[in-house]
């Protein structure tokens, strides 16, 4: 490859980008779910360890964890379900409120700019009705992929369940494959392995804490407010959250969206997108940089790369698993020598944001760091500690600073500096004392 000029290892390059892409975008239905079982497999993988080390077989462990973990995602999408289905109810005060909104900005046009739209609300129904029987076959190749989506959806807790049963056969495939039976290679490759399923499980669960913990702020203040639909609002926007810049955006704007239909006073949507302003202020300062980690993070550059490729190649879902797949590219580029340069435009830039930043968002930021720098210094403590005690078998005593009589008290005549003796009176200063006064009271007895 070294005589092969530029030009040549450019159009190689070019053409293995190019039918990587052509390849990931045919075999999506099968790519996807295949990639969705490997990260759930990975975070359910501990799980299956604490239990297995308690003696119960390999096989019932990954079926239960199996069937739990699908149990918990179908309660999710069923409440999801009851929720959207809640919302037939309020299709009649959404109609009348938008023709009551249209017919207010309509006359606000007509008055100010002295334009009449003719906009009529009924036309859209009769629109979409038109639309749909022009475009059936363009629906119907549509529900076929969505058809074609769920069986693909249906063949992931199979994935899950073999991924948990052969994990110790895979990892030592791969261990195989790229160590090529040289003892650094395999060390390399067992430590990029290791890492990697560190990057995804702190991702996903730090992920899943984040969605917590603003499903409960954005519940909270919806309900505050009054909003209908609260928990689904609220719930909604926080699993958006997993798309970068663009999840948390809509996620506001759905709820601001739908109390300018069903409320009355225009500050209600103004109140909401405030709150939900603030709670990102604490979801991007504080939440994701503590529990998520810097390990995970990427320069907005690259995310924004991944978000547009994902959409590209896979749409939502590529949009959603580029983000967990782009860190692990990243572990692998730092460890390989040749593609440290990649690894490194992947990670954070260096920059002085916190100097612009508002002072609600410096002192989040500032909390945040305070909460890191106490972790690292209650795990570096720990650390210490073990190694102490592993290496003294006990925890060893401090030795006592020498005392200014320590000092001044030298060996006696015919002691070496280093005899027993003279170490013995050294360490107890009120042994040496004891031992003068003994010797001064017998020679007073001899005269």
């Amino acid at each position: 490859m070294a005589d092969i000029p530029w030009y040549g290892k450019y159009t190689v390059g070019l053409a293995g980008l190019l039918l990587t892409i052509y390849a990931m975008i045919v075999a999506k239905a099968a790519l996807v779910p295949l990639i969705i079982a490997v990260f759930l497999a990975v975070l359910l993988a501990p799980v299956c360890q604490r239990l297995e080390r308690e003696g119960i077989g390999r096989v019932p462990v990954a079926l239960g964890v199996m069937i739990l973990g699908m149990g918990a995602l179908g309660a999710v999408g069923v409440f999801l379900y009851g929720q959207v289905a809640s919302f037939a109810d309020d299709a009649g005060l959404i109609q009348e409120r938008t023709q009551e909104l249209v017919a207010a900005a309509e006359l606000h046009l007509s008055s100010w700019v002295g334009v009449e739209t003719g906009f009529d609300v009924d036309s859209i129904g009769a629109a979409t009705t038109d639309y749909i029987a022009s475009n059936a076959q363009e629906l119907a190749r549509g529900l076929a992929g969505a058809a074609g989506t769920i069986t693909a959806a249906l063949l992931v807790p199979i994935f899950v369940f073999f991924f948990l049963i052969g994990r110790s056969f895979i990892k030592e495939f791969i261990v195989r494959a790229f160590g090529w039976g040289d003892a650094q290679r395999i060390e390399r490759t067992e430590r990029v392995l290791r890492k990697a399923q560190a990057v995804v499980q702190q991702y996903i669960q730090g992920v899943l804490i984040v969605i917590g913990i603003l499903a409960v702020l954005n519940c909270a203040m919806l309900l505050t407010i009054g909003v209908d639909h609260a928990l689904f609002f609220g719930v909604f926007a926080a699993m958006l959250n997993v798309i970068p810049f663009l999840g948390p955006m809509l996620g506001s704007l759905l709820p601001a969206f739908y109390a300018l239909l069903t409320m009355e006073s225009i500050l209600y949507p103004l109140i909401i997108l405030g709150g939900f302003y603030v709670i990102q202020l604490f979801e991007s300062n504080l939440f994701t940089p503590t529990i998520v980690g810097s390990q995970v993070s990427m320069n907005a550059m690259v995310t924004l790369a991944l978000l547009f490729a994902g959409a590209q190649i896979w749409g939502l879902a590529g949009m959603i698993l580029f983000i967990p797949m782009g860190a692990v590219v990243r572990v692998v580029c730092e460890e390989v020598e040749s593609l440290q340069p990649i690894g490194f435009l992947m990670g954070r830039m260096p920059t002085h944001r916190t100097k612009r930043k508002g002072p609600l968002a410096r002192a989040i930021t500032w909390l945040s760091e305070q909460i890191k720098e106490n972790r690292d210094k209650n795990a570096g403590a720990d650390g210490d500690a073990g190694s102490t005690a592993a290496t003294n078998g006990e925890p060893q005593a401090a030795s006592p600073s020498p005392t200014p009589e320590m000092k001044e008290t030298g060996p006696t005549r015919g002691e070496e500096p280093g005899s027993p003796h003279e170490m013995g009176r050294a360490a107890s200063p009120a042994a040496a004392s004891e031992e003068h006064g003994s010797a001064k009271r017998a020679d007073e007895s001899k005269r």
